[in-house]
């Protein structure tokens, strides 16, 4: 049976990375038909071992990232792994590696370096702060950037202290950031028939999520503070308190604020010089909230909020994981994903003719070392001579 269209068949991928942004990035790029050959060190990618829960060799951590690769191992520190990479990169259209700067150089495959030799290959880099710079070749990792971008600044109750986002919001926007520099390079490689260096940084994908309180500075507002589920600029815009489940309404105008008073019961609050406009919303929010909450006091929330979206307000209920996980709407957009004994998260970029295509399960670690090399022409006597010199580890069966 041939292969479904994906739009990326044909592009081989070799993933150096490891833990977060990078294995990110290489699973979007594998679920849309890149063929990304996961290049592990002999200790394994670290993330195998952040659990529990685990699933066979690896953490549900690890699996959640790595759906679709072909995995393989081998010891970079060695001359022979690294000549044996330089022959897997004679095959392939992208190398994503997430190093500290200066270790491939160090180890003579730098970017020039490979330039010369590969001039076709897109060459991305995942770093925390770029190579150079003040902060240039510091290691980055998503919390310390969510402190030092202003991320934790804005996140918490005005009165609490900063909170990290409780998800690996700057790495996964790094592995986004990467995917869309590696597709923006191989379509310009199209016109001009050379790669190029793409860089993705956890330092400028952090500063570049502080929409609108960077706006609101460079336009001359107050310095951003924390304001809890409240929005800076837009009010009401928070969660409330409803007889069940907590209500998010996102109000934007001033259309959607009457439709809102008027499903409540409550249109007075439309003619309310205190709630007028959303200017005047956003000073009297506090009096709003009180306003709103009595309102809604004894209104089922889940009930309410699926009246409201309908009518045109946006809202929604604050709901549970494993209450969104079972939802209609999540199986419908098809955002849960089974292979085998897997499940996964599905793409969230949806394409007409050439959708995502979930092909293969995460590689168990080395799994598919020895079909890689011996596409790549590896003889079985040099593939045990590669083992006994310890550059590519045996697979782990269990």
């Amino acid at each position: 049976m041939n292969a479904p269209l994906t739009s990326l068949n044909g592009i081989r991928v070799i993933d150096l990375s490891r833990v977060l942004g990078g294995p990110y990035c290489t699973q979007v790029l594998a679920d849309h038909g890149a063929d990304v050959i996961k290049i592990e060190p002999p200790s394994g990618d670290e993330t195998r071992s952040w659990g529990p829960p685990f699933s066979g060799d690896a953490s549900s951590y690890f699996h959640g990232l790595n759906r679709g690769k072909r995995g393989m191992a081998l010891d970079l520190r060695q001359e022979s792994g690294r000549a044996l990479l330089l022959e897997l990169l004679e095959t392939a259209d992208v190398l994503v590696e997430n190093f500290k700067p200066g270790t491939l150089e160090k180890w003579g495959l730098g970017h020039e370096t490979l330039k010369t030799r590969f001039p076709r290959l897109i060459h991305c880099r995942i770093s925390g702060f770029g190579a150079d710079g003040p902060l240039g070749g510091l290691p980055g990792y998503d919390a310390v950037i969510q402190a030092m971008a202003g991320l934790m600044s804005v996140n918490g109750e005005a009165d609490g202290e900063p909170l990290r986002v409780g998800l690996p919001v700057v790495d996964i926007v790094t592995g986004l950031n990467a995917v869309i520099g590696i597709t923006l390079a191989l379509h310009e490689r199209v016109r001009s028939g050379e790669g190029q260096f793409v860089e993705a940084a956890l330092f400028d994908s952090g500063l570049a999520l502080m929409h609108p309180h960077f706006p609101n500075v460079f336009f001359g507002g107050p310095a951003p503070r924390r304001t809890g589920n409240a929005h800076p600029n837009i009010a009401p815009y928070e969660v409330y308190r409803t007889a069940t489940r907590p209500l998010f309404l996102t109000v934007g105008n001033n259309g959607q604020f009457a439709k809102l008073c008027e499903l409540l019961g409550c249109p007075e609050l439309v003619e309310d010089p205190r709630f007028v406009d959303n200017g005047a919303r956003l000073t009297h929010r506090e009096a709003l909230r009180e306003a709103l909450e009595a309102v809604l006091a004894d209104q089922d929330g889940t009930t309410l909020a699926e009246r409201l979206i309908r009518a045109g307000v946006p809202c929604g209920p604050v709901m549970e994981t494993h209450d969104i996980l079972a939802h209609p709407h999540t199986a419908h957009r098809e955002m849960i994903v089974d292979i085998g004994a897997y499940r996964g998260t599905g793409s969230p970029i949806k394409l007409g003719r050439t959708p995502a295509c979930y092909r293969r399960p995460p590689p168990r670690f080395a799994e598919h070392t020895d079909e890689i090399l011996t596409e790549l022409g590896v003889v079985p006597a040099r593939l045990v001579k590669l083992r006994a010199q310890g550059v590519i580890p045996e697979p782990r069966l269990k």
